[in-house]
């Protein structure tokens, strides 16, 4: 795995382009991907009974989800220092944070390692299966090592990464030892009902049915079958979600990559700019 080892102008950062993840990252289906972690991270009730007694969730969700979209870019197209910066400053929100279990009045930081492991494996996770599942050309071999460079971002979140699962082995391990701890509970379901239904300007409203409800639901066919189970709701036909995977992929793909990462706050224009156009991701970078 190449880490960055020097701050300042021409830094590749601490993944660099040699890695999977520059590549992987500029993928459109990471926003899919995003949202199957949240639907994933809400099983687990300590963890996102933090996140629910801790901010406005239905208020600001996609607040939220841009934020964590520009931790993931910044820790992956930023600088060494701009990295170490962002994951300074999410540590130092956790470490403030507490939430508390209703049944047993426990109080708890929700900095605790098995919490913060579970919500980087589920976004890992997340992140490698809907990529490889839409069409994104990567090998077994390759998915390990993605898994393993996402060790580096375990440290940033205050992870030992000796902890944290570095191969699909290792993390399907994982999933199977925690899967007693999971349950969808009332705040389980008030994610599920929001990431379908979130609060819309009226005249958005017919938006909302037509891209967003089709976007939450693709990223919830996507989860694995445990997660249905969990959720209340039949899974769907794993051959129906593939297709669907691989031909919104396919629209998404389509649309330009330099119009794309126009979008704010423009990661990977930034790190072309900074590194030159060799450093572009594309997934023909990953086979070679």
């Amino acid at each position: 795995m190449a880490v960055g080892t020097h701050a300042g102008p021409g830094d590749p950062g601490l993944f660099t382009p040699a890695s999977v993840t520059w590549q992987m990252h500029g993928d459109p289906m990471m926003w899919v991907a995003g949202i199957r972690a949240l639907y994933l991270q809400a099983l687990h009730p300590r963890a996102v009974r933090g996140v629910m007694q801790n901010s406005d969730f239905r208020r600001d969700a996609w607040g939220r989800l841009m934020r964590t979209a520009h931790f993931v870019g910044t820790t992956t197209y930023g600088t060494s220092e701009a990295a170490e910066r962002a994951g300074a400053r999410v540590r130092k929100i956790h470490s403030m944070l507490t939430a508390t279990d209703p049944d047993t009045g426990e109080r708890y930081g929700v900095d605790e390692p098995e919490l913060l492991l579970w919500v980087h494996c589920a976004e890992i996770d997340s992140y490698l299966h809907v990529l490889r599942r839409s069409g994104f050309p990567l090998t077994d071999a390759q998915a390990d090592r993605y898994i393993a460079e996402h060790r580096v971002s375990a440290r940033l979140v205050g992870l030992d990464p000796h902890t944290v699962p570095a191969s699909r082995a290792e993390l399907a391990a994982y999933f199977e030892a925690v899967r007693p701890e999971l349950a969808a509970g009332p705040e389980a379901h008030d994610v599920d009902d929001f990431l379908l239904r979130p609060p819309a300007h009226p005249l958005l409203v017919p938006a909302r049915a037509l891209l967003w409800r089709r976007v939450a639901l693709l990223a919830y066919a996507a989860l694995p079958p445990d997660a249905h189970e969990l959720y209340g709701r039949p899974a769907p036909a794993p051959a129906v979600v593939t297709r669907r995977l691989r031909v919104t992929a396919a629209v998404l793909r389509r649309i330009p990559a330099r119009l794309r990462w126009q979008l704010p706050p423009k990661h990977i224009l930034r790190a072309m700019a900074r590194l030159g156009p060799q450093a572009r991701p594309a997934p023909h970078k990953v086979r070679a």
